[in-house]
């Protein structure tokens, strides 16, 4: 995979995982989680990158919480990272966030919705971070090899490409698994994202559900299958997370599964 400056266990010949809230809350709340994972990715020797979103762009109601403001989130992203020395990313909206996103966190994630925006991945690609693309749910994994170029061609071969699912009807998503080799074959680190691929979209009452139940599931699967690494959306209570608690990993839960990834790992290689 890419090399980190920070990526600790990088020899371990371990899956990578990135992990952490939906969003940013608050500095407390980010800080707990992070010690967390930090603690129990170091006991398993597992590479760790620290997630959270410095704002929330796509929401299905106006009234839905977006975030505690940019530069308060940005800066709580880069303590994080100071306090645990770990890389850290957040993701990205358009191409004038990139430069200042980049300011802060290690590498930049394009959302799923967003991975055709061409201006979007060449911004992402100039400021010499990693970029990692999620692929759009409405995308097969061939068509990919279009996104991952155009970053290339900006200069840029640091380029993570990130399974989250294919809508399947108008309120649910499906793992196609056969994608994650196939994106493997165009020469970048493949990540599955075992929270947002259960995902629930466009519910009637305008929260998106999700079937937590399933992501230990989907995760030893995508071990299985040879995932580079892994993406689990964690918080210490769910129930009250401000995004996406419907399909987010208790935080108590973690390190079972954790270790449970570990064995599968060693049992393939």
């Amino acid at each position: 995979m890419s090399e980190l400056k920070k990526l600790k266990h990088q020899d371990s010949n371990n899956f990578f995982l990135i992990a952490g809230p939906c969003a940013i809350e608050g500095r407390d709340m980010a800080l707990e989680i992070a010690a967390k994972v930090v603690a129990i990715t170091d006991k398993l020797k597992i590479p760790y990158v620290f997630k959270g979103s410095y704002r929330k762009a796509n929401r299905s109601r106006l009234d839905s919480f977006t975030g505690i403001g940019d530069e308060k989130a940005l800066q709580i992203l880069a303590e994080v990272g100071q306090t645990f020395d770990v890389p850290v990313t957040t993701d990205i909206h358009s191409d004038a966030e990139a430069a200042m996103a980049a300011k802060y966190v290690d590498v930049l994630q394009i959302p799923a919705f967003l991975c055709r925006q061409t201006n979007l991945l060449i911004a992402a690609a100039k400021t010499g971070k990693v970029v990692n693309i999620k692929k759009g749910q409405f995308l097969s994994a061939a068509a990919m090899e279009f996104a991952r170029t155009k970053v290339i061609e900006s200069g840029n071969d640091q380029v993570w490409l990130t399974e989250r699912g294919t809508t399947f009807g108008y309120q649910d998503l499906v793992v196609d698994f056969r994608g994650l080799p196939l994106m493997q074959s165009l020469g970048s680190p493949v990540v599955l994202d075992c929270t947002h691929s259960l995902q629930q979209p466009n519910q009637s009452s305008g929260v998106t559900g999700g079937k937590p139940a399933l992501i230990s599931t989907v995760a030893k699967a995508g071990i299985a299958v040879g995932a580079d690494g892994l993406f689990i959306e964690t918080h210490p209570n769910p129930t009250i997370a401000k995004s996406d608690g419907a399909n987010m990993l208790p935080l108590d839960q973690l390190e079972r599964l954790l270790e449970q990834l570990v064995r599968i790992r060693e049992a393939i290689l």
